[in-house]
């Protein structure tokens, strides 16, 4: 596999190398088919192996799909801003860490909390991705 895009270090994926798996949800999807949908286990993997601009390309897909104002939007919405924290952590960027975790807890704190995110999204994960990216970013 390719190396994880970073802007202006590394190549940028070809243009429509996601559509097959976002492909996998549609607008208006119930909180079941997202929580089964081959669009959020990829894109929970490409989180979990680093690939934090893929992650954030195939969740905003989700997003898209989620009912608006639903927990599982907002859940979604977190995590993508958490990835958004995770790369420009990568690209050494550490006053929009803050900005972006700071959304981001706000986000997964409206879904639910660490301990009762939807879509059997690993929260407790995500809490600890965020204090780290806090304590890495600090002044």
């Amino acid at each position: 596999m390719r190396p994880p895009y970073i802007p202006g270090v590394t190549p940028r994926p070809p243009e429509g190398a996601f559509d097959a798996v976002k492909a996998s949800v549609h607008p208006g999807m119930d909180a079941g088919a997202l929580a089964a949908s081959a669009a959020l286990a990829e894109g929970l993997r490409l989180y979990r192996d680093g690939y934090f601009w893929e992650c954030h390309e195939v969740l905003e897909a989700v997003w898209m799909a989620a009912r608006d104002g639903t927990p599982e939007k907002a859940a979604v919405q977190g995590v993508i801003q958490l990835a958004n924290a995770a790369l420009k952590a990568r690209m050494g960027r550490p006053r929009a860490v803050r900005r972006l975790c700071g959304m981001a807890e706000t986000l997964l704190a409206q879904a639910g909390g660490p301990g009762a995110l939807p879509l059997g999204l690993p929260g407790a994960a995500f809490a600890a991705d965020l204090a780290r990216l806090r304590r890495d970013s600090a002044e």
